[in-house]
């Protein structure tokens, strides 16, 4: 409850920033300013998870990292608010219909059945994904999948307030030095 709660206070906080990029958006490729894609929620549910669209229209709705020449795909608004995580700020909608919450494994695509694998095996399939998360900070896009889902494990077995906070805090200092960031 206190996610929603917290979630609903930032969207309402953070509404011209949302204003000014959603604009950023529609100039550059028009509308929508939202990206909705399929995700894996908590006991392997699905959901839509929704974001700031930093690619163009046309871009085949596969991991950025599937995707031949990526580059050629993205929004120059797109470069930028993926460098700061401005394109997370929309899973704060997430959040509120609870679906998700701030600290917790992020949500899997629906076709990653290696990560989910590893992740029903160990107990972190149990856990609603967040928007940040013990892996993210530790490492984020370098991280192998064993790797992320043992780190995931250990937020599952430390998780506490405290430890939510702490993974909060180190958040904001990763996205501002831009640290374990690859697009």
């Amino acid at each position: 409850m206190l996610n929603r709660f917290f979630a609903l206070i930032l969207l309402i906080i953070l509404s011209p920033i949302f204003l000014l990029v959603a604009i950023a958006i529609l100039i550059e490729d028009g509308y929508p300013f939202f990206f909705n894609q399929k995700r894996v929620g908590i006991n392997y549910s699905f959901f839509n998870i929704y974001k700031f669209r930093s690619m163009k229209k046309n871009t085949p709705n596969v991991a950025t990292h599937l995707l031949i020449n990526p580059e050629q795909y993205l929004l120059k608004i797109g470069k930028f608010i993926r460098k700061t995580s401005l394109d997370e700020l929309p899973n704060l909608i997430n959040i509120i219909k609870g679906e998700m919450v701030f600290v917790g494994p992020r949500p899997a695509l629906f076709n990653q059945d290696n990560l989910m694998a590893f992740r029903v095996a160990t107990g972190v399939s149990k856990l609603k994904p967040g928007i940040t998360g013990w892996a993210q900070i530790n490492g984020r896009d370098e991280l192998t999948i064993p790797k992320k889902v043992q780190l995931e494990q250990e937020y599952l077995y430390k998780k506490s307030l405290l430890f939510d906070i702490e993974i909060i805090i180190k958040t904001f200092t990763n996205v501002l030095f831009r640290k374990g960031v690859n697009h």
